[in-house]
């Protein structure tokens, strides 16, 4: 059971108020009640949180999860421990954001933090803070030292910022952790909600999100960029990785360390980036993808695959640099 610094909570709640809530195909058997605390990710999960199971690529984690009980649906219950109660749906997506829904009925919008002070009423609480005009700081917010706030930037309550910061000009942070000699250029967006939705005709369902932004040491986010925070995990961009301006990091995602994005690439919810990966401007990566260590995605490219270790692709759709060169020669000789 994890706790959560960013969203009021509500809960526990019974497993079978959870299951009339979400409905399921299967007949709950009473004897199986139990308080739920949490809805978490198959890692996360604890012995009396529920958690959820859509894809068979994810087997590796559900089979050693520790959750109590999982939505899933009955061709994927086979992937769970047999001591896990397995909640069958006929749509898992639809069922895990209704119970999620019961824990935050209020992190599935970006409502505006009122807890906002000006930084100049703030000064004694951060003495060795440099603060722009017209700064606004909510509660609870830890800022290291020797760190720099520019003007006009937001920063949310609960947030915190480690030392040897440099956050630039009308940025907003919320929902995150900032490690320390982090740099944040203008205008950038950190810890919004990401783009996560059920469709409906007439009124979408919209998605609690209620993980957050991690950015270790030495991370340069760059002008106008946005960084969803995870849905139910978190968004983790690794130590001395470097982005460009323009820039949009969907929730979920996991960026390793020493990396390089040029501008206007985008990468897509839950896609796990390696170590010392580059990408070229206007790159953009799916959703759900694995991108191995030491990778070059050339610019342009759209990377609608897995990619593995010490590959360099390129094109629309992405395909290994050399068959590129060769499909190209071909091409020009005909």
């Amino acid at each position: 059971m994890a706790t959560n610094q960013f969203f009021q909570k509500r809960g526990p709640f019974p497993l079978g108020e959870i299951i009339k809530i979400i409905g399921s195909t299967d007949k709950f058997n009473n004897k199986d009640n139990c308080d739920i605390y949490g809805v978490e990710s198959l890692t996360n999960a604890g012995a009396k949180d529920i958690t959820f199971l859509n894809s068979a690529k994810y087997k590796e984690f559900s089979l050693k999860t520790k959750a109590v009980a999982c939505i899933t649906s009955s061709n994927l219950s086979k992937f769970l421990p047999e001591g896990c109660i397995k909640i069958i749906v006929k749509n898992v997506f639809v069922a895990m954001n209704k119970a999620m829904k019961m824990f935050y009925p209020t992190a599935d919008v970006d409502y505006p933090d009122l807890n906002l002070t000006d930084s100049e009423k703030l000064k004694i609480n951060y003495p060795d803070v440099l603060f722009g005009k017209n700064v606004l700081v909510g509660q609870n917010v830890k800022i290291g030292k020797k760190t720099y706030i520019g003007s006009n930037s937001i920063i949310e309550s609960n947030v915190v910022i480690g030392e040897g910061c440099v956050i630039g000009s009308f940025v907003t942070i919320k929902n995150s952790l900032i490690k320390d000699f982090v740099n944040i250029k203008d205008g950038s967006k950190i810890g919004v909600k990401g783009f996560g939705f059920i469709p409906i005709k007439k009124k979408n369902f919209r998605s609690p999100q209620i993980g957050k932004v991690i950015l270790e040491e030495g991370v340069e986010i760059g002008a106008n960029c946005t960084i969803d925070r995870g849905s139910v995990a978190d968004t983790i961009i690794g130590r001395n990785t470097f982005l460009d301006n323009l820039i949009h990091i969907a929730h979920n995602v996991k960026i390793g360390e020493d990396c390089i994005f040029a501008a206007q690439t985008g990468v897509a919810g839950s896609t796990i980036i390696g170590n010392s990966v580059v990408v070229g401007g206007q790159g953009g990566i799916s959703g759900h993808l694995t991108i191995g260590d030491n990778v070059r995605i050339g610019g342009g490219s759209a990377v609608l695959n897995n990619i593995p270790d010490q590959s360099k692709v390129i094109g629309n759709p992405a395909i290994p640099l050399r068959d590129f060169v060769k499909f190209r020669k071909i091409k020009n000789e005909k």
